[in-house]
């Protein structure tokens, strides 16, 4: 099976993986998958997230949106935050889910735009955490 590199950038650090056999993101619209030979595009990325295939094996990683570049060298993901599913401290997305819905609940002088964002990336950091 054809294999390609990617590439994902955060403002925090870099991982590479090599010989990535089928990646899926979460687009704006939906999610997608990128194979070897893939058409070059340029998609925003939202909450989500992102599957690794190499070798038979899975990684899953949590991000909170970006922009996927792809190209016939490689793809590179520019991502707010990336964490691989080992990385996530479970207890601080549970404090940060709770702390979201309360937010919510209390419909005071609060931005509900930015506690629903949080309350999502929560969730989703969980979703990951478990895979």
């Amino acid at each position: 099976m054809a294999t390609f590199s990617i590439e994902i950038v955060t403002p925090k650090r870099v991982i590479t993986e090599e010989n990535v056999s089928y990646l899926r993101c979460p687009g704006i619209d939906g999610s997608f998958g990128v194979m070897a030979g893939h058409t070059d595009a340029v998609i925003a990325l939202g909450v989500g997230e992102v599957k690794v295939e190499d070798s038979n094996k899975e990684k899953w990683i949590a991000t909170s949106g970006g922009f996927v570049d792809i190209s016939s060298e490689k793809v590179l993901l520019l991502l707010e935050t990336a964490e691989q599913s080992f990385e996530i401290d479970i207890e601080r997305a549970k404090t940060a889910m709770k702390r979201a819905k309360d937010r919510i609940e209390e419909k005071g002088k609060i931005d509900i735009f930015r506690a629903e964002a949080a309350l999502i990336r929560a969730i989703n950091r969980l979703k990951v955490s478990g895979r």
